[in-house]
């Protein structure tokens, strides 16, 4: 058995006292329950839950059935020596004697305990040990159980000893597209700690959709913005999202305004137009662009990080050098969508793939932020990301990976003369 002890429940426990009655929510097939209220000694029972929407065994009913009480430290220890020996009982007399206050004998079946042991640290500094922990209460005697606290720090700053939180809480990421790629992006930028994403897409989700996206059926019909950036609420509360119906090509004014109060852009769209207006307006406010997609119908990952550096061309530049040199432009073939155009050209790629993809344009936006931030460690080895995703030995350097889930990475490109997009306006 497990019992989930929510941070309000904790809180009134460690700040209250000595004893009171507890009511849980009980799912007696997986062998869990969780603290929906308790009162201080025989009181009406107070409500610990979060609002509905982030209630744990919600649809469970409340039963009183439990108590809790402050006891000595040294309780706590013997908690620890018994869970270490499974099956091991506490005698009832020795639990009754060690209860000053509140100690209910057990019916049958008995009851569930929670006891509180304030002190525990200075009493045992050696051990680790819980000032929480639970019983369950018999005629035979008190058998020690799992327990687990809600911790007072929650989600990204749990790891702010290890990971530049405070950088990464204060950026703001644009995604445009919010497809298969980049509803799996938006989410791996969250959990990177991104602290605010503008998600801008036009499109719904679809049926077709639902092999590849991160949405689920449920949200058929709505913009595929809106969902993500309810998912991403309730799973990642730490990222602010913004989402917006827009199309980059016809809402470029809007798109170019909301770029003054952005720290980078990140393309996962469809086709060649908008991946060329998402690397223009980037480069017209000074911002690097990351554009991510598949070639060749899924068989290539591509990442290109576009930073508006005088020796950095566009993707038009890089495009265009590499034709010259003899190698081929795949840029054209994204134009020519899966379902459309005069030949069915089916999405080959599997979900996963892509999200590999889009995992890969997380990082490469956020080691660009942190780096520029002052994080040396989070230098990337070029500007240019190839990953294998289904061996194409037979195409043209340097699209010519040998092997699944090779990764290739190429330099910038400088700009070409007479670009539109490099030279200034």
């Amino acid at each position: 058995m497990l019992i989930l002890i929510p941070q309000a429940a904790a809180t009134i426990m460690r700040c209250s006292g000595p004893w009171g009655r507890l009511s849980l929510r009980i799912n007696h097939p997986e062998r869990f329950a969780v603290v929906r209220g308790l009162s201080e000694r025989g009181e009406g029972i107070l409500p610990v839950e979060p609002p509905p929407e982030q209630r744990l065994l919600g649809s469970y009913p409340a039963v009183s059935t439990g108590w809790w009480c402050r006891v000595h430290a040294d309780l706590h220890l013997v908690w620890l020596a018994l869970r270490a020996r499974r099956g091991m009982l506490m005698k009832l007399d020795a639990f009754r004697a060690a209860v000053p206050n509140g100690y209910k004998a057990p019916g049958d079946p008995g009851y569930w305990a929670i006891t509180h042991a304030p002190g525990l640290k200075d009493a045992y500094p050696e051990h680790d040990l819980p000032d929480l922990v639970a019983w369950h209460v018999t005629r035979e005697g008190a058998q020690p159980i799992s327990v687990s606290v809600e911790p007072d720090v929650l989600g990204i700053r749990q790891l702010e000893d290890h990971w530049p939180v405070q950088e990464l809480q204060s950026t703001r990421i644009m995604l445009i597209g919010a497809g298969s790629i980049g509803s799996a992006t938006a989410h791996a930028l969250a959990g990177y700690g991104v602290g605010h994403l503008t998600l801008i897409d036009p499109d719904r989700l679809d049926w077709h959709n639902l092999v590849r996206h991160t949405s689920a059926r449920r949200h058929i019909g709505r913009f595929k913005v809106t969902t993500l950036a309810e998912e991403l609420a309730s799973l990642r509360p730490d990222t602010a999202v913004t989402s917006l119906p827009l199309n980059v090509i016809e809402h470029a004014d809007r798109i170019r305004a909301l770029l003054a109060d952005t720290h980078l852009v990140v393309c996962t769209a469809d086709g060649v137009a908008p991946r060329r207006v998402t690397g223009h307006l980037a480069r017209r406010a000074g911002l690097t662009a990351v554009l991510a997609c598949v070639l060749q119908d899924g068989a290539l990952g591509e990442i290109l990080r576009l930073r508006p550096w005088p020796r950095h061309g566009c993707l038009t530049c890089w495009r265009q050098s590499l034709a010259e040199a003899g190698g081929l432009d795949p840029e054209p073939a994204l134009d020519a969508g899966y379902g459309t155009g005069t030949r069915h050209r089916p999405m080959s790629a599997v979900g996963s793939d892509l999200h590999l993809v889009a995992q890969l344009a997380a990082k490469t936006a956020v080691a660009t932020v942190l780096e520029r931030a002052g994080h040396p460690d989070q230098r990337l080895p070029g500007e240019h990301a190839l990953l294998g995703l289904r061996r194409q030995p037979d195409w043209a350097p340097p699209f010519d990976l040998g092997h699944s889930a090779e990764l290739r990475w190429l330099p910038a490109t400088p700009p070409r003369s007479g670009c539109p997009t490099c030279e200034a306006p």
